[in-house]
């Protein structure tokens, strides 16, 4: 009978553990065809680091203890340049078929994890440790299927909107092109900044259509899934302005490096 305490006491120990662990998945496998240069977007420099691994240095002060990173465009450049990290497990996407299936190549690495995942976008270089805390504490404390971490913004012309129901709770992400005249004048919204359950995202993602202009699969209907199945999903208002800031573009990275400077990087 001692004997199988212990082994209990030891499985408790393992699922609290697991339940507590941070663990993140970067997309880092787009080209960045706006960029005007060869180099994969993420591995643009800014303030002497590349963009990914300004996101890796934030992940890592705020408690990740691995990454799992994307990629795809040119993935043995991305490897080599993050060959000396040792938070971090690469996964292929051999085609990029939208970041909906950028997760699901995760799969194999996903069935091994309970308790909450971080994705958060490889392009997005000034997301805050403190962010990141505050999803994870959030998480434990009221156990969501998902955590969308939102912004508001006085433009937020070309990004999906956070549509909340009469009680404040959140509804759906509704992109602009679908949105009505109401829902266009939200100011809050979508930065792709998410943490999920890791169960319920694998059972979200298991039901993924390609039924959209692009035939890609959109990890922005995972919300939505999730929030059918009648599920917890929350929309917290926590991003500051700096973490809406992405590149895609030159005059982005810019403006990147900019208020990085201004902000002491």
């Amino acid at each position: 009978m001692n004997g199988i305490a212990a082994e209990a006491r030891h499985m408790i120990g393992r699922m609290k553990a697991s339940m507590t662990a941070r663990r993140a998945i970067v997309l880092a496998a787009g080209k960045g065809s706006r960029m005007d240069s060869d180099l994969p977007k993420v591995l643009a420099m800014a303030q002497g680091k590349t963009l990914l691994e300004h996101v890796l240095d934030a992940l890592s002060q705020a408690g990740v203890s691995l990454s799992l990173v994307v990629v795809g465009y040119q993935a043995e450049r991305v490897k080599e340049q993050l060959h000396d990290r040792h938070d971090v497990t690469f996964v292929l996407q051999k085609e990029q078929r939208g970041t909906g299936h950028a997760v699901q190549v995760c799969e194999t690495e996903l069935i091994h994890i309970d308790g909450p995942v971080l994705v958060v976008a490889g392009d997005s270089p000034m997301i805050q440790p403190e962010t990141i805390e505050e999803m994870f504490e959030y998480y434990l404390e009221h156990h969501p299927a998902c955590i969308i971490g939102t912004l508001q913004v006085p433009n937020p012309e070309g990004l999906g909107r956070i549509v909340r129901d009469t009680q404040g709770d959140f509804q759906a992400i509704v992109e602009q092109k679908d949105a009505t005249a109401d829902q266009r004048a939200i100011k809050e919204v979508n930065m792709s900044t998410y943490l999920f359950d890791a169960c319920q995202l694998r059972s979200a993602l298991s039901r993924l259509e390609t039924e959209n202009s692009q035939s890609e699969y959109y990890l922005t209907d995972c919300p939505g899934i999730l929030k059918a199945d009648g599920h917890d999903v929350t929309a917290l208002d926590i991003l500051k302005p700096c973490e809406g800031l992405s590149v895609n573009t030159p005059e982005q990275l810019q403006k990147v490096e900019a208020v990085m400077k201004r902000m002491g990087y």
